[in-house]
């Protein structure tokens, strides 16, 4: 059976058919992992156990070795997308009372704020050069509720004890430290975060019923959409303005897999975004999916535009002509 094949050829599958999975068991057998032992610590128990080990893996990848311009890119681009989304974030709270055509100000943050980093890397890669795919050194802050978390504390959207901000950094700090202490540790572990990530979302999926999908599903595709158009027109804007082709800039118009461990890690820190951290998960998976899809045709898209632009046919005089 060609399982593995499978889930990998779904948008975000070692995210999203885990977590599917782990929904559709809390849903209609919610006591089958209830048994103690090692099987109970599989279940939505173990999810914060499993979310350390994530961000520990996440930290190991974040280094402090790069070019100048890369990182100004990078730095730009971090800016444009977790400005956006702070600005529609503070919007939905201030302006619609915390909710918009059942969207809530969570799964408006997270949606809009975290780069799908492997598509990111894929897409630059083939469209992009090295210092494209470079400028997801710094991007690759977004990854986890650190960020997240540090922003609705900081426009007042949420209040977190300190202790817990730093329980979340302190798995990062440390991955982070070791990566750029020894580049096999870096290496090991930065290769082996697919591994976590499938535990990860099947432990989260186990504190959501799939009840919650009936209301948030419409939701999250136009959350999808949102984030795709909003955050693309932004970065691409922004990295042209810093002196790239914006194909950095379009392929940062995603929405991680991993962000759909966001919402519940911030109602885990906040028990008042409790209510809404369920259907946030749905919402933020919907916008994965879709963005999956639509972040490839987008990004190809505008590298068509800039071929057309002077009758560039390579990478190198794609470059060349946004260079102009």
């Amino acid at each position: 059976m060609k399982i593995y094949r499978f889930v990998t050829r779904v948008p975000g599958g070692l995210m999203v058919v885990p977590l599917f999975i782990g929904m559709v068991i809390n849903t209609f057998f919610p006591t089958l992992l209830q048994i103690g032992g090692f099987t109970q610590a599989l279940s939505g128990v173990g999810y914060p156990t499993v979310l350390g080990m994530y961000l520990f893996t996440v930290g190991t990848k974040m280094t402090i070795r790069a070019a100048p311009r890369m990182l100004a890119r990078g730095f730009g681009l971090l800016t444009a997308k977790v400005g956006t989304a702070t600005l529609f974030a503070l919007a939905v709270a201030h302006l619609f009372g915390g909710d918009i055509i059942g969207l809530s100000t969570l799964a408006v943050m997270v949606a809009m704020s975290d780069t799908n980093g492997g598509m990111f890397l894929a897409l630059t890669g083939v469209m992009g050069n090295k210092e494209d795919s470079g400028t997801y050194v710094v991007q690759s802050v977004e990854t986890g509720p650190f960020l997240t978390m540090l922003i609705f504390v900081g426009t007042g959207l949420a209040v977190i004890p300190w202790l817990t901000m730093v329980s979340v950094i302190a798995p990062i700090v440390a991955g982070a430290i070791l990566g750029n202490l020894d580049e096999e540790l870096k290496e090991f572990f930065g290769s082996h975060e697919p591994i976590i990530i499938p535990f990860m979302a099947f432990t989260l999926g186990q504190t959501i019923n799939l009840t919650a999908v009936v209301t948030a599903g419409l939701p999250g595709v136009v959350l999808g959409l949102t984030v795709l158009v909003v955050t693309g027109v932004v970065c691409i804007a922004v990295d042209r303005l810093l002196g790239g082709s914006g194909i950095a800039g379009a392929a940062a118009s995603s929405t991680a897999g991993n962000s759909a461990a966001v919402p519940q890690a911030v109602a885990l820190a906040d028990s008042s975004f409790a209510p809404v951290a369920a259907a946030a998960t749905v919402q933020v998976t919907a916008s994965v999916i879709v963005t999956a899809i639509l972040t490839p045709l987008l990004t190809a898209w505008w590298y068509r535009r800039l071929q057309m632009k002077a009758g560039a046919t390579t990478k190198t005089e794609i470059e060349e002509v946004a260079a102009r």
